[in-house]
């Protein structure tokens, strides 16, 4: 169990350099069984039994040429070395100054008697960037592996240092609760491997953000989680535990945080009318979350189409791509209103243009009412009208049900127009009206 109480996923990855014996250059698989991730991922999958994930770190080798010994635990370094209290001791984090290089060490003042040095198996495998900054003068923060090496100065790691300053800052981002932004580095079958500086991080599958699982795809590691190699995310440090070598990260932990306050910075930016292109998210009964780019907005079901819709999932899925206009933003509750039927032709336009009172148009029963019936017109089926009950007969109708059935294509005839309330009232009692022979004989 974490420091959370959630149950972690049956994977493990073990840091480079364990604090107890000298590490490997290469996160290893702890099993004969174990599953190795592709070449473009990072990390190698481990069917291991116990439910643990330990952090990695960047490939740095604790031991170093001339130790002669495994480095101690963190909890044995203060009880070591004590006869001289006044140079470095085992374990100790200090600055220094690179004195001399050479293509097989590099020596540092760091206050003690002889200087110290980092050994050429280190230099090997640093970066040349690194090892162009390790220049006579330039100043320099170590780790103390023995204050008394064979050549008699301090043995030195600068990874070592960097490594133990990373598990430092990821205790630091436990207690801020701080979000951490990174990049996915690789995976196994249990989750995503995420860098966290020089230390590899695991983000178990529980703790991976919804719009990320939403994406999920495929039996495999590899075609789970493949495509997310590299990609950017933002996460929690949820539990450090140094002695095992484990760092857990949630990205579900960052995402509420991170979503709103990209949600805030969007609502500054955006402008009423402004069109967007975005995703649906979800879909409920009143309508649709369509996120536009770092926030999500909602389209009302009325917003939807010019279309009568019941229903959100009858005109869209989770995950289509959609043009929405915004036609609202309040910042103070950060809420954003979209519209879609706006990028659409108004089909108001066209009644406007094309139907004038007296016409004769044909429409669709869709409703019925105790005040009237609702009927879709034939040839602009986006426009309802209303045939009120006292425009159905010239007899008195108790309900529309008596002259009409749902489902049924009458005559009408247009009585009212309203174009700027969207208003179309219908007759079937003047269909045959002689009030409107000169219109039907035009």
């Amino acid at each position: 169990m974490n420091s959370n109480g959630q149950e972690l996923e049956e994977t493990e990855v073990t840091n480079a350099a364990s604090g107890n014996e000298p590490a490997q250059p290469e996160v290893e698989s702890v099993s004969s069984q174990a599953e190795t991730a592709p070449p473009q991922a990072e990390a190698a999958s481990a069917d291991v039994p116990s439910a643990t994930v330990e952090a990695s770190s960047e490939g740095t080798d604790a031991s170093s040429e001339g130790a002669g010994e495994p480095i101690p635990a963190e909890g044995d370094w203060l009880a070591q070395d004590t006869s001289d209290q006044k140079g470095p001791k085992r374990g100790d984090i200090i600055d220094g100054i690179v004195t001399a290089t050479s293509p097989t060490a590099v020596y540092v003042d760091v206050g003690a008697k002889a200087e110290g040095v980092i050994p050429g198996r280190e230099l090997e495998r640093m970066s040349r960037e690194t090892l162009d900054l390790l220049k006579p003068g330039a100043s320099i923060t170590v780790f103390v592996i023995n204050p008394h090496s064979q050549d008699g100065g301090p043995l030195l790691s600068l990874n070592r240092a960097l490594e133990e300053l990373d598990w430092r800052r990821a205790e630091e981002y436990r207690e801020s609760q701080e979000v951490y932004e990174s990049h996915v580095a690789g995976y196994n079958k249990g989750g995503l491997i995420v860098r966290f500086g020089r230390l590899r991080g695991f983000v178990p599958q529980s703790q991976i953000g919804s719009d990320r699982r939403r994406l999920l795809d495929g039996e495999t590691p590899e075609e789970r989680w493949g495509k997310m190699v590299n990609e950017t995310i933002s996460v929690k440090v949820m539990e450090v535990d140094r002695a095992r070598n484990r760092l857990i990260l949630s990205e579900r932990m960052a995402a509420r945080e991170s979503r709103e306050s990209r949600k805030e910075d969007l609502i500054g930016r955006l402008q009423v009318g402004e069109v967007r292109t975005g995703r649906v998210v979800s879909l409920v009964d009143f309508g649709a979350f369509v996120d536009i780019g770092g926030a999500e907005g909602l389209v009302h079901l009325t917003e939807l189409s010019w279309k009568h819709i019941t229903h959100p999932k009858e005109f869209l899925t989770v995950g289509q791509e959609v043009k929405a206009e915004v036609i609202s933003i309040d910042p103070e509750n950060k809420r954003i209103g979209l519209s879609m039927k706006r990028q659409e032709v108004d089909p108001w336009d066209t009644v406007a243009i094309n139907y004038q009172i007296g016409q004769l148009v044909q429409g669709i029963v869709t409703k019925m009412t105790k005040f009237g019936a609702f009927v879709r017109l034939v040839d602009v089926p986006e426009i309802e009208g209303l045939v009120h009950i006292s425009e159905l007969s010239d007899q008195r109708v108790a309900h529309p049900r008596e002259v009409l059935q749902e489902g049924e294509t009458v005559t009408l005839r247009v009585v009212k127009m309203d174009i700027e309330d969207r208003r179309l009232g219908l007759s079937l009692k003047k269909v045959n009206s002689a009030e409107y022979l000169d219109i039907d004989w035009g």
